[in-house]
Parts: C-alpha cells; sequence; structure tokens
C-alpha cells in the first residue's frame, strides 16, 4: 500500500524518516519560556513543584509536534491534583498551568476559576445542579480549581448533596475534557482518602503534583520580596528577629507557610504605624517605609509557650479552623 493509499484511508498524513521539527523553535513560538520565568519570580523555592509543571509542559509540547509530524498519539489526559499545606503557592501555579495550558492550545481561553464546595453544593433538593452547572459554564475553556475537594464528600451525612456535584463533575471531565481542565487541591492525606472513597474520580487524574512546605530560609525570603513590594523593609535588628519569628510560628498549630507570613506583616504594619503615630514626631521616608525589632517582637508569638492550647475559635478571626481558616499570625 502507498502513502497516499494510506492517507485515504485514515485522514492523517503518514510520518516520513527525513521529517524534522526544531524543538527549540517551538518552545520559543509557544512563548512558555515567559511561563516559565513568570512561576520562579513568582515562587521562591519549590524545585520539585516547577520541574513537575516542566514536565508537564514538556510532554504537551511534545504531543503537538508528534501530530505535526502525522503520529498517532491519544489526546493527554490534562485534570490534575495539587496536594500540600495551605500557602505553599497551590493556586499560583493553577493559574500558570493554565497560561501554558493555552499558549500549546490545549485550553480556549486559559482563565481560571476557584471554587470550594459552597460554589458547588446546594443546600436543598434541586439546588446543587444548578449550581455546579454555572460553575462548569464559567470554567469552559480553562481551568477549574477546586480548593479542598475532599469537602465535596460527605458520607457521614446521607442527606448532604455534595455527592451529585461530584457525579456531574465526573461526567463532565470525561465528556468535555478537551473543553476543560479539573485541579482538585487541598491537604495530601484527606485527599487521597477522598480519591479511596471516590475512585471514579481518582481514575481521571493523570497528574499528581505535590507541594513540599517552604524551608525557613525561604519564608524569610518570602517577606522580604513582599515588603519590597509594598515599599517597606526590615531593619537589620528586625530581620534577625523576624527570623526567631518564623522558627517559632511554625512549630505552632494551623501554620500555613506564605500565608502566615503575610498574615504576619500585615500585623507588623499595623505596629508600625501606631508606633510612628503615637511618637508625634516628624517622619521621613526611610521611617515610613522601616519595620523595627519592636514592630517584630511585639508578636505574642514570643511571649507564649510553644505547647499552648488552641481555642476552638479564634475572636480574631470570623471563622472556625476546620474549613480552611488559619489561626491570627500575630
Amino acid at each position: 500500500m502507498s502513502a497516499s493509499d494510506l492517507q485515504g484511508l485514515t485522514g492523517e498524513t503518514p510520518p516520513t524518516s527525513d521529517a524534522s521539527i526544531d524543538l527549540a523553535a517551538e518552545y520559543a513560538d509557544a512563548g512558555i519560556g515567559d511561563v516559565f520565568e513568570g512561576l520562579d519570580h513568582d515562587l521562591i523555592g519549590l524545585a520539585p513543584v516547577k520541574r513537575r509543571v516542566r514536565e508537564i509542559a514538556a510532554l504537551l509540547l511534545i504531543d503537538r509536534v508528534r501530530q505535526r509530524l502525522g503520529l498517532t498519539t491519544a489526546a493527554p489526559s490534562l485534570h490534575m491534583s495539587f496536594t500540600g499545606n495551605p500557602g505553599t503557592g497551590k493556586t499560583t501555579v493553577a493559574m500558570r498551568m493554565a497560561e501554558i495550558l493555552q499558549r500549546l492550545g490545549y485550553c480556549r481561553r486559559g482563565h481560571v476559576v476557584a471554587v470550594t464546595r459552597d460554589d458547588l453544593v446546594g443546600q436543598y433538593i434541586g439546588h446543587t445542579a444548578p449550581k455546579t452547572k454555572e460553575v462548569l459554564k464559567r470554567a469552559m475553556g480553562g481551568v477549574l480549581f477546586i480548593d479542598e475537594a475532599y469537602y465535596l464528600y460527605r458520607p457521614e451525612n446521607e442527606k448532604d448533596y455534595g455527592q451529585e456535584a461530584i457525579e456531574i463533575l465526573l461526567q463532565v471531565m470525561e465528556n468535555q475534557r478537551d473543553d476543560l481542565v479539573v485541579i482538585l487541591a487541598g491537604y495530601a492525606d484527606r485527599m487521597e482518602r477522598f480519591f479511596e472513597s471516590n475512585p471514579g474520580m481518582k481514575s481521571r487524574i493523570a497528574h499528581h503534583v505535590d507541594f513540599p512546605d517552604y524551608a525557613s530560609s525561604e519564608l524569610g525570603e518570602i517577606a522580604e520580596r513582599m515588603l519590597a513590594q509594598w515599599n517597606y523593609r526590615f531593619d537589620p535588628a528586625a530581620r534577625l528577629a523576624f527570623d526567631e519569628y518564623i522558627a517559632l510560628r511554625r512549630t505552632r498549630p494551623h501554620f500555613a507557610n506564605a500565608r502566615s507570613i503575610r498574615n504576619a506583616l500585615d500585623r507588623m504594619r499595623l505596629r508600625q504605624a501606631l508606633r510612628l503615630f503615637e511618637s508625634g514626631a516628624s517622619v521621613d521616608a526611610s521611617a515610613l517605609c522601616t519595620l523595627s525589632e519592636a514592630d517584630v517582637r511585639a508578636s505574642r508569638q514570643f511571649a507564649r509557650p510553644a505547647t499552648i492550647t488552641e481555642p476552638a475559635f479564634d475572636a480574631e478571626l470570623d471563622f472556625a479552623p476546620e474549613r480552611g481558616a488559619h489561626r491570627s499570625d500575630d
């Protein structure tokens, strides 16, 4: 059978041994190098996560090249699971992944719709399906990011409507996988139990990405970068004190990595503002931009023992800890 006969039967151009494509040019034309640079800029550390993102991007780029050379290839499954503690960059990576998918032609719009159980599950009969379908409609052509996805499944409550949302998601993840990528996120142990209880969901997840906690030195870099973005800085003594703060805070309950660092810096800025206000003195730009050691050490983290028992509800917050809440980082 000739090559022309084969093309007539399959509708595809058969591969030729002398055809080739410049991968470097493909990479440059796709523009995903800019996304990788943005990821490195947005997130300190997380080398295993960044490598996993590059692996997925490389697979998609190679699949695209294979198609252009007429090589038979199955459409890649793109649904993902992001596991790790809060504040480790899962949402940021999801947004960058959406950019990669769009630039490589695997999703039309490249946007991210981030939701939780409350956005998908209704409170009465007939309420869940419309809510879930409306979210899916908004996410089509992009990425649906479901944080703390395990809260969709509550087997202890036979009247819970989360299973209805799961069944709708499963159907769309299978039938419209060419136009929607679903990323499920949450704590690793809870996600594993969720998948064990929902094997249909587990079978549709092709890529599992684990997000490690930040090292203390990385948290210090994150703090300095955040302050620089806000036109603030530590003085030398404050920077040393903040290293002590990190060492204390990360041993206490409900530590949330970069999220806790941001919360702590917000509190320190409040203390600095009050200190300057109460001094009654004239201030220059340097004073307005500098956090002092006193602003750091006024945190209650320096005053309380590490074995303190946390209350069931933190009066400084307006939510309980079991659903993504985190204690005050004061």
